[in-house]
């Protein structure tokens, strides 16, 4: 179902499209929600239930039922679209329904948890709505890596490093959940990964994206908040074998492209 609030302010002329998979997410949800709305932005929260068990569905139903309990604070033309999966099947599917949903000219995902701040998306997207980058990663590390958990950092750079070596970029956080990314590109790549590979994949793919048509990639800096195992953080070790993996294989063999492309299109400045 979709939403609407129209509040005096609009302050960007581009419509981005902000993908929130959600799993498991009962006490997060709304305040994430309401967090990402209140953004300054025209916008609409694409959200995939992934067939929580918890009460997330229930959380989402009531959204459904009364969308006044996000967009109260909302910010620019927000609009609100609840898709459910009917069984889980992991990060990467959820993203995968959210793009293929999308209707914005900027795509990006937001995690359902507060490990990231919304109100830096504006900032993120304006690379792309100057016309000076057709993707822009948020990167954790510009600002250093105060608050970072040792391993969790190691573990970052190493396979940073790896996709870099594959790919051609200078990327500091090829990890990061911040990939701001023109609809008419991510809506392309022929993405097959459906749990945390994504992250791998999608860089690597963006890769051999431009050396078929002139792609330019740039970092922004970002803050983050990490969040441990017992606040509900789910991506573990064997998640991190699968980014290796996912790093050579993407990167040296790439799937075929889909044969329907999108149209470009021109994002019209205010």
């Amino acid at each position: 179902m979709t939403f609407a609030l129209r509040p005096d302010e609009r302050t960007f002329g581009v419509k981005l499209s902000i993908v929130i998979p959600v799993y498991n997410e009962e006490r997060h949800v709304l305040d994430v929600l309401r967090r990402v709305a209140a953004v300054p932005m025209d916008k609409e929260l694409v959200i995939v239930n992934d067939a929580s068990r918890d009460g997330t569905r229930h959380v989402l139903e009531e959204v459904e039922r009364d969308p006044r309990s996000v967009l109260a604070g909302a910010r620019g033309l927000t609009d609100i679209r609840i898709f459910h999966q009917p069984i889980n099947r992991g990060k990467g599917a959820a993203l995968h329904r959210g793009f293929a949903e999308a209707s914005g000219d900027v795509v990006v995902v937001q995690d359902a948890d507060l490990e990231y701040d919304p109100m830096e998306l504006p900032a993120l997207v304006e690379p792309i709505r100057q016309g000076e980058a057709e993707v822009v990663y948020g990167s954790r590390f510009l600002r250093g890596r105060k608050g970072f958990p040792f391993w969790h950092t190691l573990a970052n750079r190493l396979l940073t490093a790896a996709s870099n070596l594959l790919t051609g970029f200078r990327l500091t956080d090829m990890e990061t959940c911040y990939k701001v990314i023109r609809a008419d590109v991510i809506k392309v790549l022929p993405l097959r990964e459906e749990r945390f590979g994504f992250e791998p994949e999608v860089t690597a793919l963006l890769a051999h994206h431009s050396r078929r048509a002139a792609l330019r990639i740039v970092e922004r800096p970002i803050s983050y908040r990490p969040r441990s195992v017992k606040e509900g953080k789910k991506i573990g070790l064997k998640d991190a074998f699968r980014a290796v993996y996912c790093i050579v294989r993407y990167g040296a063999f790439p799937p075929p492209y889909r044969k329907e492309a999108v149209p470009d299109r021109t994002l019209a400045k205010p």
